[in-house]
């Protein structure tokens, strides 16, 4: 059995005020997202009028949640929050690490001195990442930049 990247989509969304979503993914993780920080700023991502924001929907796929006039955000930036909201920032500072250097499974592996199947356990979540492991994607990031 090859062991890759799970692939997830969005399958319910809701909105719950004053800004927070809902989420369900495919695999069956639910979690509430504060969507605050995607309000603030003139290229804020989000709606942050009430009833704007309470009109959201899962995208085509459900590879995005969007809103009318064309807000959305994508199913990879909500996966990383899904993330954080159900304690799991090991496993989005592992995937942070991955996505900011463009590296496959083999790629990360191969940099890391670890096995494909680990790094595609880490990255789907289905065991916690280290901290040595964390500490060094920090070793290779700084080895890469000198």
């Amino acid at each position: 059995m090859k062991t890759s990247d799970r692939s997830r989509t969005i399958t319910e969304v809701k909105a719950r005020p004053p800004a927070r979503l809902s989420l369900t993914w495919s695999d069956g993780t639910r979690a509430m997202l504060d969507m605050n920080r995607f309000m603030i700023g003139r290229g804020a991502k989000v709606p942050r009028a009430a009833a704007a924001f309470a009109k959201v929907r899962v995208g085509e796929w459900g590879h995005s949640v969007e809103w009318s006039g064309g807000a959305a955000l994508g199913a990879d930036v909500l996966w990383l929050e899904t993330l954080s909201a159900i304690g799991r920032d090991d496993t989005r500072a592992f995937m942070e690490w991955r996505l900011r250097h463009g590296l496959s499974l083999a790629g990360a592996a191969s940099a890391l001195g670890v096995s494909r199947r680990m790094v595609a356990y880490y990255s789907n979540g289905d065991k916690p990442v280290p901290r040595p492991i964390l500490l060094a994607c920090k070793g290779w990031e700084v080895s890469v930049a000198a």
